[in-house]
């Protein structure tokens, strides 16, 4: 069974943080293996002063939909509650104010192990604002649910950069979020020293998330399963579009599509793709809520049959030009804002530059596009190696 950070911190009876001043970073998805949130378990813990907790996107509760603002909320008593999802852009940082008392900054968050999963674009923020300010920073571990071997995806080119690509990582990008908060101090230039990651135990590159003995609590509203989790880092590239990523219905990311799309010569269409891991099945379904809420579409659900092999990014690649490929009049890039950036837009802040749209748009078939990721691959396996903290 697999020893969390959190559990390592409780264990421990909070020895690393007694006496000191603490603010935390989390949502309601940090919990130990009793499923009690950091936020009571810290709340309560003896020696310690919570001083203030941090709410990312969706919310400490997780409740909030995606690109929907979180207020914060000031309790007469009890720590105070900050808000780093609001209405601007700087809402998204720690300011000076709201660090102000803390010695220690805790950070407890699940992440899914893709570039545009922003919790850790989150933790990324905070260990700047902390370490410049002399702040100490614990990074309690998780395991990464896709696992720690594979790497998968483009680099993020410069004027590319968002919420959605703070820090030029491979898509899919085979860390947990402290060895991330590790490679990200080193190519900072943060003082290391401030730096605490509380490591896991009993965690391995290779394992499955369902041995690790620990429960899965959806980290946001669209990740209800580890199957989720799983197609995220191909099928986010959807929100960058007028095609539907599946949110609005039970299967969110594993299911997309739209009413003009022909969903049983899609999954014939991406059949002769012949991509590892992967089957396509035909389905009609009707959204709930968000993209063509309450009108059937036509599409296909994505099927994952071995894991090991399977390659999202590719796979969602090859997908996302079929079905442009099957009505470019209907299909369309997405060109309202997306995460405060109104230019350059959501699928090329996605994919990191404009270089994949632009191929798609010349019909250049999906194997020739991604031929291209395969030196950018090698060159972040070369530089994430100093940053792991598990064989």
């Amino acid at each position: 069974m697999v020893v969390t950070g959190l559990d390592v911190l409780v264990r421990e009876g909070f020895d690393r943080l007694r006496g000191r001043a603490v603010g935390l970073v989390t949502h309601a998805a940090a919990t130990d293996q009793s499923l009690r949130t950091a936020v009571d378990l810290l709340s309560s813990a003896p020696g310690v002063e919570l001083a203030a907790v941090f709410g990312p996107e969706h919310g400490l509760a997780g409740a909030a939909q995606d690109l929907e603002a979180v207020g914060t909320g000031m309790p007469s008593a009890g720590p105070r509650t900050w808000s780093l999802y609001g209405t601007t852009a700087a809402s998204l940082r720690p300011t000076a104010e709201q660090l102000d008392g803390i010695e220690t900054l805790v950070i407890d968050m699940v992440d899914v192990g893709s570039r545009y999963y922003t919790f850790q674009a989150t933790m990324k923020y905070c260990l700047e604002a902390a370490v410049s300010r002399g702040i100490r920073v614990v990074v309690l571990d998780r395991p990464n649910p896709l696992g720690g071997d594979a790497v998968e995806g483009p680099a993020l080119r410069p004027g590319f950069g968002s919420f959605v690509g703070a820090h030029d990582i491979a898509i899919r990008h085979g860390l947990t979020i402290g060895e991330l908060a590790t490679l990200y101090a080193g190519e900072l230039g943060l003082d290391r020293e401030g730096l605490d990651v509380v490591r896991l135990e009993g965690w391995r590159r290779g394992m499955p998330f369902e041995e690790c003995g620990l429960p899965w609590v959806l980290p946001s509203p669209n990740m209800p399963t580890i199957d989720t989790a799983v197609v995220y880092p191909g099928q986010c590239l959807f929100e960058g579009t007028n095609l539907s990523e599946g949110r609005g219905t039970t299967r969110p990311f594993e299911i997309c599509g739209a009413p003009w799309i022909d969903g049983a010569a899609l999954a014939s269409r991406m059949a002769s793709h012949d991509l590892p891991g992967v089957a396509f099945r035909p389905l009609t379904f009707r959204p709930t809520f968000q993209k063509h809420a309450a009108i059937d579409c036509g599409g296909v659900q994505v099927h994952v049959t071995d894991r090991r092999t399977f390659q999202p990014v590719r796979t969602s690649l090859a997908l996302l030009a079929e079905m442009r490929r099957q009505n470019p009049e209907a299909f369309a890039w997405r060109t309202e804002t997306y995460e405060f950036v109104s230019d350059p837009i959501a699928i090329d802040l996605l994919f990191g530059s404009d270089r994949e749209r632009l191929a798609i748009e010349a019909g250049v078939d999906a194997p020739e596009i991604a031929a291209a990721w395969a030196a950018e691959e090698r060159s972040f396996i070369d530089r994430r190696a100093g940053a792991l903290l598990y064989g």
